[in-house]
């Protein structure tokens, strides 16, 4: 795997800090019972900071629910760049989920078991990152500036800290995760585990394989695929799709702004589309807000007159998932609640779900050459994303999958077909491999959106099952 010389040397040192410094002294602690929950969890949950240079990175673990001797280790980050990786755990794939009628009768928000978590087939560690996340903090005012190079990094020293703290999972099968904009850091971590385990750094990790979840992965063919996926959906008219194409000549991210052609061709789209929500095209587009602001109750929930106006139904519906996303705001900033996790006190202000003000600078716009350069490794690889997900668009997902499928000379082992649960699609599916030592499945979850495992949970977790127990979907 080719990589520039002082990029080598930067690696070097940090495979040489992992491996010769003690672990830190901070390990995780046991949380039984948590705030808005009741009775003691019915799972294994540690929390806990592991510092790297001047990041205290905060982590929630969940050992398997199965067979945590046998099952995989799966580190797990939240995309955003800045949302916690709580919001996976509560939201996505993790053992919790919160009770919205018991909610809204108003007090802390309430907490239940969710019986579909991944957890049932693999110990998770959701890792807040990068700096600025969740929980995770700086010691320094230098420390707090971060990019897509510097967290994939402190991920992987992380990790190795991490493994180095709990041996026991060092004989398990190793998988790196996430979804969203992890998409551009999962794969950045997997490679400096490859190059760790061939440097032979110690402790030596398991890795068997990577997934990415509605992937950012390609600046332009992420942007630049939605004019395809609107008029796939019917979002905009066959006239509009056709004028696009034709005079933006399919750029539609780096317009001549003389192109008059284009930009009213790409106008038009925008009218088109500025009423719809992106997440998910087929549910309503909502304001942003915390539950108990009194637009959940008395407001229309489109509050610029220039777009429709939404009627607001009974409250009952909850229809609008930004109240649900309001509710990890209320609770996670509970001084009750950060006690149970062992929160440092005085660390984080105020806990966001996803913090859109860190610092941060996206220095790798494509990953596709680390996809492709993985390849060459003994490596299963596992892409989703939901068919009505308009933030990273399946039209772009399979246009990176077919550029590395030619580039790498994959090999189609099983066609496009779908796969099921409980007798109902719950989406396509096709396989690649490269010489019986590297395999690439890409499904796509009929109806999710952004992203694909909040809005089919059980059904993704059926695809998570399958896929890391070495089964077909």
């Amino acid at each position: 795997m080719s990589t520039p010389k002082k990029l080598t040397q930067i690696i070097s040192l940090l495979l040489l800090a992992v491996a010769f410094f003690p672990a830190p002294s901070y390990s995780g602690k046991t949380v039984d019972y948590l705030p808005g929950f009741s009775g003691k969890l019915p799972f294994d949950l540690q929390t806990g900071y592991i510092e790297v240079g001047d990041s205290e990175l905060f982590y929630y673990f969940v050992e398997s629910e199965g067979n945590p001797k046998q099952d995989p280790l799966l580190l797990w980050l939240t995309g955003g760049p800045g949302c916690s990786s709580w919001n996976s755990l509560v939201y996505e794939i993790g053992p919790l989920e919160f009770d919205l009628d018991a909610s809204l009768e108003g007090g802390l928000p309430q907490l239940r078991s969710y019986e579909h978590s991944w957890t049932k087939s693999a110990s998770i560690i959701f890792l807040d990152s990068p700096v600025g996340t969740g929980f995770s903090y700086s010691t320094t005012p230098e420390g707090w500036p971060t990019s897509d190079t510097e967290a994939s990094n402190e991920a992987y020293q992380f990790l190795m800290q991490w493994v180095a703290e709990n041996p026991q999972y060092l004989d398990v099968p190793f998988y790196v995760g996430g979804d969203g904009y992890s998409g551009i850091i999962v794969p950045l971590i997997t490679k400096l585990v490859v190059e760790g385990n061939e440097a032979g750094v110690q402790p030596r990790l398991n890795l068997k394989g990577y997934l990415v979840g509605s992937p950012n992965t390609d600046d332009f063919i992420d942007s630049n695929s939605k004019v395809e996926f609107a008029h796939r959906m019917a979002l905009i008219s066959d006239i509009t799709y056709n004028n696009a194409k034709k005079y933006c000549k399919k750029n539609y991210v780096d317009v001549d702004p003389d192109n008059t052609q284009c930009i009213l061709a790409l106008d038009d789209y925008e009218r088109c589309v500025r009423g719809i929500w992106p997440n998910q095209i087929l549910e309503p587009k909502c304001t942003l807000g915390r539950p108990q602001d009194d637009r959940w109750t008395r407001r229309s929930l489109q509050e610029d007159p220039n777009e429709f106006i939404l009627s607001v139904p009974q409250v009952s519906n909850l229809w609008c998932r930004n109240f649900n996303y309001g509710l990890s705001d209320s609770w996670a900033n509970d001084e009750a609640v950060q006690d149970a996790l062992h929160v440092r006190k005085g660390t984080v202000n105020q806990w966001s779900r996803c913090n859109q003000t860190i610092s941060y600078t996206k220095d790798q716009p494509s990953v596709v050459q680390v996809h492709q350069n993985l390849t060459n490794y003994n490596l299963r690889l596992l892409v989703y994303s939901g068919d009505r997900d308009m933030v990273v668009t399946f039209v772009g997902v399979v246009q990176w999958i077919k550029s590395i499928k030619n580039s790498a000379n994959l090999t189609l082992s099983d066609k496009w077909r779908p796969w099921f649960v409980e007798g109902q699609v719950g989406g396509y599916t096709r396989k690649y491999e490269k010489n019986s030592d590297y395999f690439l499945t890409y499904a796509t979850v009929k109806g999710g959106g952004h992203t694909a495992a909040e809005y089919y949970r059980k059904e993704c977790y059926e695809m998570f099952n399958r896929w890391v127990s070495l089964y077909p979907l």
